[in-house]
């Protein structure tokens, strides 16, 4: 503690002042004997001296060195330390060097002092802030966190992150975890240490390693792992009865860091993780830093990532654009708490305004938007035809007609794979909203484009909060088919991906995002339930419940007759659409359901969608009472 206290900045400032005076002196005194110092050498001495105490700390405090908590310092740390040090001495020793050439007074200085005054800085400069580090992993455990009250936790994976895992548990005794050992499957690393913590074996011996050591605890600690190596790992854990934890995933990681907070019970996101996609982080960030970007639909869960991971990027402004007052509160609250420096301009503004929206753009003058409001869920949209077609149709028509005269040089509209060959109300509204965007009178350097995927995991409204809720009640877990199945990404990876398509140059285009392989919703609740500590069938009933109104058993990415192409990411496809309504004949085609939809005429509304979209199969099994639709 009084170490701590002394290498406050204040304090540590005073500390490289006496190291300042210190290493000059020392390097002279270690050069010259002490008759030649005091005949000879006393004023240039003073002379060296006086630059050093000028020069060193101006230098130290320029490139950070009083910012850091160096309790924590590392190898990134030490390199500042370097540079610092060596561009303070070079700054020194410059008008030294000047000095013989003029042939000053008093200011001959053996050269060697030089370099023995930045070899005795580097070592006491540094190591005052490196005994920070040693010491605060050394300190003994508080008596809240005696080794009695730890609990001992394994950690798998032996790799960058799990070192992290173990500095992180190391150096915070608080948090009652005590690391007895690693599990990697790289049989290289096998009886090797990570900081004195042994690796002990393959995943496949954990049972018998916790039995050894004890634990009680598993820490997963490889982000980039795929959801089945994951699901394997938990499985082991269930039936050992060990308590499990996982770091976050590689897209939730981008940004953060791996801190103990952020260790948490596996997810149903977890077991469905894909392996990781690679993405091009300069570009995306050159497209994005400095530049203004307005997000419609602000507050909800894909445009809430879209927030978070674009105001990483350094924007000069970000305008968050919702109807819902409390979730545009709630993303400024967190976005201000995780960027403070950020601008951000948060307006209520309903899409169908077209008024307001046309003077929140015309204030800002947007160079990038993403449009993603919505309305999206299916079944409730089959009764409420009208209110998805003025905010899904109409409210893209307003988007577009004002971006448009604006000339926002980039506008992406987020859509579904629901709008391929749609069932639903709600999907063919994204489907005629897709074709208004595709539609577009762009300008010279405008581009407009659309990007499709499927179900997100953990978006407000989605299965798996209806599933949790149901599970807490104590079931039972209502599925609508044993045999339905759907697309999943996690909201994360999805907006990564929806950043990468939106940096392609190319106007006019619909992208598909790779959705991997369909997932049983009934192995997807199955999960849960066991997730959640409990066994279906015997804890936790599922029963099946029948398919809701505008719903399909599984969900189709292709359609018959549109050719896809591959584009500069592997993971993402170009839809060409050879056959769409266009110009004048949508323009009237979307007037006409305007007119429809204020009119409140359900059943002209359907035909009318059904005649702009031949292939779909709307209003075949439209509800009768709340309850079909949950």
């Amino acid at each position: 503690m009084r170490l701590r206290k002394f290498l406050n900045a204040p304090k540590l400032r005073i500390a490289d002042q006496g190291f300042i005076v210190f290493g000059v002196v020392a390097s002279f005194g270690l050069r010259l004997n002490l008759e030649q110092l005091v005949l000879d050498y006393i004023p240039a001495l003073a002379f060296m001296l006086m630059l050093a105490l000028i020069i060193k700390p101006l230098v130290y405090r320029r490139m950070g060195l009083y910012q850091r908590l160096w309790a924590y310092a590392s190898i990134g740390e030490m390199r500042l330390i370097i540079q610092a040090v060596s561009l303070a001495s070079l700054l020194v020793a410059f008008p030294i060097i000047i000095s013989f050439f003029i042939e000053l007074p008093f200011t001959a200085i053996p050269r060697s002092v030089l370099i023995i005054d930045w070899l005795a800085s580097l070592a006491l400069v540094g190591g005052i802030r490196f005994a920070m580090r040693l010491f605060n992993e050394r300190k003994l455990p508080t008596q809240e966190s005696s080794e009695e009250q730890n609990r001992n936790v394994l950690i798998v994976g032996a790799g960058s992150a799990g070192a992290l895992v173990l500095r992180e548990l190391t150096q915070n005794p608080r948090a009652g975890f005590r690391p007895v050992g690693f599990l990697d499957d790289d049989p290289d690393k096998l009886g090797h240490k990570v900081n004195d913590v042994e690796i002990l074996g393959p995943v496949t011996e954990l049972p018998k390693i916790a039995q050894q050591t004890r634990a009680s605890e598993v820490i997963f600690a490889i982000p980039s792992a795929s959801g089945r190596i994951l699901r394997e790992v938990a499985e082991i854990c269930r039936r050992e009865n060990l308590s499990f934890r996982t770091i976050p995933g590689i897209y939730e990681l981008i940004g953060g860091e791996v801190r103990v907070n952020r260790l948490r019970e596996v997810d149903i996101t977890d077991l469905l993780r894909r392996k990781p996609v690679l993405i091009d982080r300069k570009r995306i960030g050159d497209r994005i830093r400095n530049q203004r970007v307005m997000i419609t639909g602000a507050g909800g869960s894909i445009a809430g990532e879209l927030c978070r991971q674009i105001a990483r990027w350094d924007p000069a402004e970000l305008i968050l654009v919702g109807h819902g007052e409390n979730s545009i509160f709630e993303i400024i609250v967190e976005l201000s708490a995780d960027f403070p420096d950020l601008l951000m301009r948060p307006y209520v503004c309903d899409i169908r305004n077209l008024t307001r929206l046309t003077r929140i753009v015309n204030k800002h003058n947007p160079e990038i938007l993403f449009h993603a409001a919505a309305h999206k869920h299916v079944p409730l949209m089959e009764i409420n035809i009208s209110e998805a077609i003025s905010n899904n149709v109409i409210g893209t028509r307003n988007v577009v007609d004002v971006a448009l005269q604006a000339n926002v040089p980039r506008l992406v509209m987020i859509s579904t794979d629901k709008a391929v060959k749609p069932s639903s109300v709600m999907g063919a509204t994204k489907r005629v909203a897709e074709w208004i965007v595709l539609d577009a009178k762009v300008n010279e350097g405008q581009i407009f484009s659309v990007v499709r995927f499927g179900n997100v995991l953990g978006s407000r409204g989605s299965v798996v909060p209806l599933f949790k809720r149901q599970i807490e009640m104590g079931g039972p877990v209502t599925v609508t088919d044993e045999q339905m199945e759907r697309y999943f990404m996690t909201i994360p990876e999805a907006v990564h991906l929806v950043l990468q398509a939106f940096t392609f140059d190319k106007a006019g285009q619909t992208y598909m995002l790779n959705m991997g392989d369909p997932v049983r919703i009934s192995d997807l609740a199955r999960d849960l339930v066991r997730l959640s500590g409990l066994e279906p069938g015997e804890d936790i009933d599922i029963v099946y419940t029948g398919l809701r109104p505008g719903e399909k058993l599984s969900e189709e990415l292709w359609e018959d007759g549109v050719e896809y192409q591959t584009t500069e990411h592997p993971e993402i496809s170009s839809v060409v659409e050879p056959k769409r309504l266009s110009g004048k004949k949508l323009q009237t085609a979307v007037k006409k359901l305007e007119d429809l939809s204020i009119k409140g005429q359900r059943d002209k509304l359907l035909k009318q969608l059904s005649e702009i979209l031949p292939n779909s199969e709307l209003g075949t099994n439209a509800p009768n009472e709340l309850q079909s639709l949950i």
